[in-house]
């Protein structure tokens, strides 16, 4: 299974075995997610990450069709390109009966379709019979519910349980309860329609007799409840109506945002498949839109996750930014607690909702530890203005963005130095706090670890940006006073970074600067976040560029965190070796930004080289760092999430920069600088793009040396300009 252990009392996931099968099938709704195997079922094999969860626990840890005892023979599954309903397909195999006779394998057809909405997995089981005389066998399902929480599916051991109580079954009905030691009561209701023939605690049986071509219908709902926390339309509703009510969400938020077509199908897979996921890890919340980092180890809240996949969807759908930049607003840090390394203005990391967290058992029911968040809410923020010009939002979290920029220079520079740096605080929290979070991610030439505080490259940059958005809103908010001194503090800082942070040796940026200022002298992908931010020098970005995209980072399929030329290199390591979908868009954006969009395209053709070689064209959290060899696809890391938020969003963030595309409301203006096409599209029309309170359809043409753009509909006041 997977483990999640403490070493050097960093937490990170180990897998110490292989999933069962890597065709796993996952669904998502709100605070519920489900994984299952591909023949539906959810079994405790492989890492025994199967199940469906709610709010951090398991409700549902197994679940297996069987007919006449033995398990149905695979003929194809998928879900569906919405990601609202899983389908599955299945035969009998020969199968003994009554008399000595024996059904012959594929004369029954075995059709299942799963839905997760508002907190219950809904399943409808259609068995037709093809043959020519009638069959009866046995159905059954098998069922159970441990109600672990999150983090002990990862491999987190108690020493001390709650209580799994009775069950309790009625003719149709199954309660499945546990009282953990927080006091509160977790039920799984599965409610079975018809009324199967015999009915336990863990088994349900029904008798099936069909005619030639004769079929029946058989329903399942698995309803998750937690005693004392309101759930969204808790009755429960039938299969028909709960799958309506789920198309429909789906369906409204993929017409809301801009909608992108090319000529090259594969291409409209992958974009669909990564709008689809999207809208699937996205949660409504108080405060709007939230797009949740991943399943299934991520399902929930985090802040440098939900800024960054923001950042990369915000000129398709601008609202997400808006309903992250408002969680955020509303659960950021106002006071000193350094048992969940939370400071004044800081923002959250993580929050989790299970039994672990509520209990402290695990650091994070609200946790703090990330240096990077805070700038980035910043930097989210004045790129929110930049893509809507809606000012009057930016006023109301505008207390919010001061307090950012004091935990900045209050609490991010303890030392004055000008540079922001982490030293975790929290005896169980995270022990490296930038985006590369594994405990083994931040070292010197010779291998060994950094010691803190720890000074970041990118966060430098993730500052430097910060400070310049926040300058203009407050220019714009009537504030030039401090709009100066933050330009000031930004120009700065770029020089300071620029002389302390380069390494002539390596030929790029220093990774971090240890606790005594020395580089720590690494060849990585961080530096392409240098770019990214525009902190870099334009002659030190050139020399960046050029490395990230040589053999020793750029494998073929994507640039590698760390170069192989270095000590910890391992491509089959979380941070040192593998490749991250976000942190290529990142990097491919940094080189359209300095003029290097070539390089970026380089980039964004090894991404769409990704999806085609990888399941349902759906870019994983991380894959390994392997070389590209002719006729093999990427190697896959065992225990990545997939879907994930900031995988999802890399193709546009990847498209934005390769089309050179920026937004200034002010002018109600989209532009378009140096835009390039791939060879692989031939043309790209962009519908319902929005600014300013104007639509407008785009039709893009790839030419020899340029990329023509038409504006075929066009409804209020915006105009297309083309910087050549």
């Amino acid at each position: 299974m997977a483990n999640k252990i403490q070493l050097g009392e960093q937490w990170y996931i180990l897998a110490t075995s292989s999933p069962a099968d890597e065709r796993r099938r996952v669904l998502k709704d709100g605070d519920s997610f489900a994984l299952f195997d591909r023949f539906g079922d959810i079994q405790s094999v492989g890492m025994g990450e199967e199940g469906l969860y709610h709010g951090d626990t398991r409700f549902l840890s197994h679940q297996e069709l069987l007919i006449n005892g033995v398990r149905p023979m695979f003929l194809n599954s998928s879900v569906k390109e919405s990601n609202g309903l899983f389908i599955i397909e299945l035969m009998n195999p020969d199968l003994a009966a009554k008399g000595g006779k024996t059904i012959e394998k594929g004369l029954m057809h075995i059709f299942r379709a799963k839905l997760l909405w508002h907190g219950a997995c809904y399943e409808h089981i259609r068995v037709v019979n093809f043959g020519l005389e009638e069959v009866k066998a046995t159905l059954s399902i098998e069922f159970g519910a441990d109600f672990a929480d999150i983090f002990e599916v990862r491999g987190f051991e108690r020493s001390k349980h709650g209580t799994i109580l009775e069950p309790q079954c009625s003719t149709n009905k199954v309660l499945l309860h546990y009282r953990g030691l927080d006091k509160t009561v977790r039920k799984t209701h599965i409610h079975f329609d018809p009324e199967p023939m015999e009915i336990s605690s863990n088994r349900v049986d029904y008798s099936i007799i069909l005619p030639p071509k004769g079929e029946t219908h058989l329903y399942m709902i698995a309803r998750c409840e937690v005693e004392g926390h309101e759930m969204q339309n808790a009755e429960i509703l039938d299969y028909i109506s709960a799958l309506r009510q789920a198309g429909n969400y789906i369906e409204s938020h993929l017409k809301d945002r801009c909608k992108i077509s090319t000529s090259n199908e594969l291409v409209n897979d992958w974009i669909d498949r990564s709008s689809s996921d999207l809208v699937m890890l996205t949660s409504t919340l108080q405060q709007g839109d939230y797009p949740y980092a991943g399943v299934p180890w991520y399902s929930t809240t985090f802040g440098r996750d939900g800024i960054l996949t923001a950042h990369e969807c915000l000129w398709i759908d601008p609202k997400l930014a808006k309903g992250v930049l408002g969680f955020l607003a509303a659960t950021q840090a106002t006071e000193s607690d350094p048992s969940r390394d939370a400071e004044p203005g800081k923002i959250l990391h993580e929050a989790r909702k299970g039994e672990l967290a509520a209990l402290d058992e695990v650091p994070f029911r609200r946790y703090y530890g990330t240096v990077d968040a805070t700038p980035l809410f910043i930097g989210l923020a004045g790129a929110y203005y930049e893509r809507t010009g809606d000012l009057e939002f930016i006023r109301s979290i505008w207390p919010n963005i001061l307090r950012a920029l004091e935990w900045i220079d209050k609490y991010g520079d303890v030392d004055g130095d000008g540079f922001v740096e982490y030293a975790r605080r929290s005896k169980t929290g995270l022990e490296q706090q930038g985006w590369k979070d594994s405990h083994d991610s931040i070292f010197h030439r010779d291998g060994s670890f950094a010691k803190a505080p720890i000074a970041l490259c990118e966060v430098q940059g993730y500052v430097y940006a910060a400070k310049l958005h926040a300058a203009q809103l407050a220019e714009l908010l009537g504030d030039a006073q401090l709009a100066r001194r933050l330009k000031e503090a930004a120009e700065q800082l770029k020089r300071n970074f620029n002389e302390a942070f380069w390494c002539e040796e390596i030929g790029t940026y220093a990774i971090a600067l240890d606790g005594e200022k020395q580089q720590c002298k690494i060849r990585s992908s961080n530096a392409g976040h240098a770019l990214w931010s525009g902190i870099a020098s334009q002659k030190y970005a050139e020399r960046v560029a050029t490395q990230l995209t040589g053999s020793d980072s750029f494998s073929g399929w994507g640039i590698r965190t760390i170069s192989r030329s270095e000590s910890r290199y391992n491509p089959m390591s979380y941070h040192n070796g593998s490749i991250w979908p976000h942190d290529n868009a990142l990097i491919a954006a940094g080189f359209a930004r300095y003029g290097f969009t070539d390089l970026a395209m380089k980039i964004l053709t090894a991404m769409f080289d990704v999806s085609l070689a990888v399941d349902q064209h759906r870019l994983p959290e991380l894959f390994c760092g392997f070389e590209k060899r002719s006729g093999e696809g990427p190697t896959l890391y065992p225990v990545a999430c997939s879907p994930q938020a900031w995988a999802a969003g890399t193709v546009y963030y990847l498209l934005q920069a390769c089309l050179g595309m920026s937004f200034d409301p002010g002018r109600s203006e989209i532009r378009f600088r140096h835009p390039q096409l791939p060879p692989f599209m031939e043309n790209m029309e962009i519908r319902d793009l929005s600014l300013m309170g104007a639509s407008l359809d785009l039709r893009l043409q790839r030419y020899p040396n340029n990329v023509g753009i038409n504006v075929v509909r066009k409804t209020g006041k915006a105009e297309v300009v083309i910087i050549a």
